[in-house]
Order: C-alpha cells, then structure tokens, then sequence
C-alpha cells in the first residue's frame, strides 16, 4: 500500500472517530501501519499540518456548527465533540476563531432558524457515558408486551 493511501486511512478515521476523546497519536498511527513517531512526520509532511492540530481543527468547526444550532451548554459541547477539558477547548477554540465559545454563540445564534433543543441533540449523538447508564439493566417489557398468563387454579394449593 502507498505512503498516501495509508495516510488517508488515518485521515479517515480522523474525520470519522473526531468525537471520540480516545483518539489519540497511537490510534491514529495504527490505522496507518506507522509508528507514532513515523506517522506525525509523514502526516505533516503530506498535510500541512499535525495530526492533533488536524484533529483539534475538526473538533473546532463541529463546535463552532453546535453553537449555532443546538441549545447545549458550553461544556456539553466541549464532551460531544471530543475534549476532556474545558479549559484546553476554550483556549483551542478561541485561538482558532478569536472568540471564546460563549463570545462565538453570542455573535451567531439568532441568524436562520432556532437552536435544536439540547435533549434533541444529546438523543441525536448517543449522551453522556454515565457510571448510572452503564449500569443499568435491560429494559423490561413495555405495557402490553407481557406474556398473557393464564390464572392459576386455586383450588390444588394446600
């Protein structure tokens, strides 16, 4: 397989997995079949830029669109679109667009249509992992989905 095409499978699961706060230099390299080390001097070499700025730049712009639209708080979006730390994505944030997130959606909410409810938007990109959503149990039957059970004769009990 070529230098290019294996860069773009990493590229790919850059833009595809870009929410995921466990992606990091290590995972991204495997999906090239480089080391750490190999990979982040072809991937700039081929791209410009670093793997972490690319993918910091990816988690920015689905930032910058759910301030727009969704009406999540600030650190909501942080979690949805990939940060661990709500510092790190402000100073990232403001650095990329000059504005912190709360200066961005204050500029551009109220231009086109209204934000989408946040309960609309936590269904949409699957919630929180929670410790409590992790550990419950399966749902039981919904209302009329039980077995109809048939009454029991009395009778032969002692």
């Amino acid at each position: 397989m070529d230098k290019i095409r294996r860069l773009r499978l990493a590229k790919d699961a850059m833009d595809r997995d870009w929410a995921d706060p466990g992606l990091d230099l290590d995972v991204v390299a495997a999906h090239a079949g480089y080391s750490r080390y190999h990979f982040l001097r072809a991937f700039k070499e081929a791209y410009g830029e670093a793997p972490g700025q690319y993918l910091t730049h990816r988690r920015i712009e689905r930032a910058e669109e759910m301030l727009r639209t969704v009406n999540l708080t600030v650190t909501e979006i942080c979690t949805l679109v990939g940060f661990s730390s709500l510092g790190t994505f402000s100073a990232r944030f403001k650095a990329r667009t000059g504005l912190t997130p709360s200066e961005y959606r204050a500029r551009h909410v109220g231009r086109g249509a209204a934000l989408i409810p946040g309960c609309y938007a936590m269904l949409w990109a699957g919630g929180f992992n929670t410790a409590t959503s992790k550990k419950r149990p399966a749902p039981g039957p919904a209302y009329g989905d039980e077995q109809e059970q048939q009454p029991r004769d009395r009778r032969a009990q002692p």
